[in-house]
């Protein structure tokens, strides 16, 4: 079986293009990976997301550990056949999830026991666990199993929060073993403490790792923090290696952390937005349901090839938003994943062709001409 591996193509500035070569195919950086939490991209088929452009989708461990388990998704075939993607699958730990929805959370020096949010049932995740439950799911990329506290956050809490996952990283590369042609992630902690940041980069250095993520952002620090940290993080962890930000975002949130040395990023925003009625364009964020749009024959982007825009009034995506019928989400979601991509390959190209300051312009003078609905 070929194996994975990690090339860059072009640099411009901070910002890289390349490829991440895996089993299933290849996945262009930079990359967005559409999030599946259970197993599906909401309002989405398969086929429809990778029409969309993604080379990479996103499940999570927490979800699927609890249903339908990770046990009887191995049962049925992995995680690929039981959703019918057949391109790479990266898998998160569920270690984010374990601190944002479970309820009764204990943390030890062996993992995390915590209360379902689903039922109240009782379960326990532990780097070890994590591990199998991933492999169980027949993921691709395999993030290690870490902790996660929401900022702000005082000195020390981030200090041994990071100190306590990068032991529990440890354990997850000696459980993860030798698998040939799946590749396990380390994740960087340390919240906006950039000293502490350099001490989590070394030890995950140490251990070695497939990938690196940069964890623990999106969590509430705001952009202007966020983007402070990637002025620093990317560039502590391996630069031959590729590097993950983990729950980013907004566009322009995305566009900063390219220009900062990101290659992979995932966000459930694309696909809620589309069910909520928020429309991302090249001009900002458009709201369907606004009574403005109710007569307008216009598209919600003529430069825009995706389904909703091809075939569609904005008159159209109101009445059905409005009726609350399910083919508003369907259209929704797949403009706003659409969209997504389309951001992803305008990068790629602008930094093949050493355009990426000029188009990085673009972008935001596009974004601030736009008379869009606010937020």
């Amino acid at each position: 079986m070929a194996g994975f591996s990690f090339s860059t193509s072009a640099v411009d500035g901070k910002a890289r293009t390349g490829t991440i070569s895996t089993p299933r195919g290849d996945i262009r950086t930079p990359a967005f990976m559409p999030v599946g939490t259970a197993a599906t991209v909401k309002a989405m088929l398969p086929g429809s997301v990778r029409d969309t452009g993604a080379d990479i989708l996103l499940g999570n461990t927490y979800h699927l550990m609890l249903r339908p388990t990770a046990e009887r998704i191995d049962r049925l075939g992995g995680l690929h056949e039981f959703m019918n993607w057949d391109r790479p699958i990266l898998t998160d730990s569920g270690g984010f999830q374990v601190m944002s929805l479970a309820s009764l959370r204990k943390l030890t020096e062996k993992g995390v026991t915590f209360k379902s949010h689903i039922d109240g049932s009782k379960h326990e995740i532990t780097p070890e666990r994590s591990m199998e439950i991933q492999r169980l799911l027949g993921s691709d990329i395999v993030m290690c199993f870490d902790e996660c506290p929401a900022l702000p956050a005082d000195r020390q809490r981030i200090a041994e929060s990071m100190e306590l996952s990068m032991r529990w990283a440890a354990r997850s590369k000696e459980a993860f073993g030798e698998r040939p042609g799946h590749a396990l992630f380390g994740i960087q902690q340390g919240g906006l403490e950039e000293d502490l940041r350099a001490q989590s980069a070394d030890a995950l250095r140490d251990i070695g790792f497939d990938g690196y993520a940069v964890g623990g952002l999106a969590v509430g620090e705001g952009q202007e923090a966020m983007f402070d940290c990637l002025d620093y993080a990317p560039e502590q962890l391996p630069q031959d290696k590729p590097r993950y930000l983990m729950g980013v975002g907004k566009p322009d949130d995305i566009v900063g952390a390219v220009a900062r040395g990101i290659d992979m990023m995932d966000c459930v925003l694309p696909s809620r937005s589309g069910r909520t009625g928020q429309v991302f364009t090249r001009y900002g964020v458009l709201n369907i349901k606004n009574a403005r749009h109710q007569d307008d024959p216009r598209p919600l982007d003529e430069n825009c090839g995706c389904p909703a825009c091809r075939s569609y009034s904005r008159a159209y995506l109101h009445h059905v938003f409005r009726s609350q019928e399910i083919i508003s989400s369907m259209l929704l979601t797949w403009h706003n994943l659409h969209y997504y991509q389309d951001l992803m390959a305008g990068m790629r190209e602008a930094i093949s062709g050493q355009r990426f300051d000029a188009w990085q312009k673009a972008f935001h003078d596009g974004r601030a001409r736009g008379d869009l609905d606010p937020l």
